[in-house]
């Protein structure tokens, strides 16, 4: 395969490399408040057509079988907002006996807490050849169960007499994520034959859109002064992200594939992605809201800045051998049939 042939293959690994460097290099001009806007242009337009795009290209067949396999969107909730914070709690009865920020710990804590994001691991599961609509289910219903499980997890675990405008979230949600999706079907309806006939790059363009996300994220992350803290504590805090998304997504997959799951490939693409990924867009206005006015608030989010961004990058690196697994079971189905 020629250079320019690589490069055009791995256009999206080379696309985050870049925009990561430019966020490094320019922090100022994706941020909260700066030029982009992302507060507008990534939490309202570049989520929209996320889902607008998504709804426009799935079948709409394929969205409603997706809403009738309980079995998964039981598995991928319970996992995400149940055993996830359990198990993050057990091991920080470990980890608060070692030398490392306990403020950062709490904030592993609060990571645990949130629900999936509702852009990442859809693009990931799509990018892959996975369970989209599946995906795009449970992102969409997790986000909204967050809006009351997550602030109740938040006080669980780590305490507060704040309240929580469920309006204000719920009608966000709302407006980015179904109402997308809708308008994306119904344009489908009236487009069907053009679509198929001509095949736009749907995943280009939902790739594009997570390049600005993940450029804007790492712009907050490199601009925000929290991050500069005990060079040991912050490196030892990555780690262990790392290791906790690593062994979670080995987990679902041990899970998911076993004999007797039920889960076809596809399936467990989609549980592998929703369960282990969490969100930012939603995460950081929820602390804001549950733990307004706490003193170390900012030290409590350092952790989810470092997950999102960790999250996307080890999706994203593990896309190819994902497609190439689900490349190669789908030839030994065919070759027993």
């Amino acid at each position: 395969m020629g250079l320019l042939a690589r490069l055009r293959k791995e256009w999206f690994i080379i696309g985050i490399v870049l925009v990561i460097l430019s966020a490094k290099l320019q922090p100022s001009v994706g941020v909260r408040g700066g030029p982009l806007r992302p507060e507008i242009t990534v939490a309202y337009v570049a989520v929209s057509l996320i889902f607008f795009n998504s709804g426009l290209s799935l079948k709409t067949e394929e969205l409603t079988s997706a809403l009738l396999h309980v079995r998964l969107h039981l598995f991928v909730q319970s996992f995400t907002l149940v055993f996830f914070p359990l198990a993050v709690w057990m091991l920080l009865r470990v980890l608060e006996l070692t030398a490392i920020d306990q403020w950062l710990l709490r904030g592993l804590q609060t990571v645990s807490c949130m629900p999936p994001p509702v852009s990442s691991a859809v693009i990931l599961t799509k990018a892959v050849g996975g369970n989209e609509a599946a995906a795009i289910f449970n992102s969409a219903f997790g986000s909204f169960l967050g809006i009351v499980v997550t602030p109740v997890l938040l006080l669980l675990f780590l305490g507060s007499s704040s309240s929580v405008p469920f309006s204000s979230i719920f009608s966000q949600l709302f407006m980015t994520v179904v109402v997308p999706l809708v308008l994306g079907q119904v344009c489908r309806g009236f487009l069907r034959e053009l679509l198929e006939r001509r095949k736009p790059p749907f995943g280009a363009v939902s790739s594009c859109v997570l390049l600005m996300i993940i450029y804007t994220t790492f712009c907050d992350t490199f601009s925000n002064p929290n991050i500069e803290l005990d060079p040991t504590s912050l490196l030892l805090v990555i780690l262990i992200i790392f290791s906790i998304q690593i062994s979670f997504m080995l987990l679902t997959f041990a899970f998911s594939t076993r004999s007797g799951s039920g889960f076809s490939p596809a399936d467990t693409v989609a549980i592998m992605f929703c369960s282990t990924h969490k969100s930012l867009t939603l995460g950081i206005p929820m602390l804001k809201i549950v733990f307004e006015g706490y003193e170390h608030l900012s030290l409590i989010s350092v952790p989810l800045l470092i997950y999102h961004p960790a999250q996307i990058l080890l999706g994203s690196i593990l896309v190819p051998s994902i497609r190439g697994w689900m490349t190669s079971r789908h030839k030994s189905v065919l070759l027993l049939r």
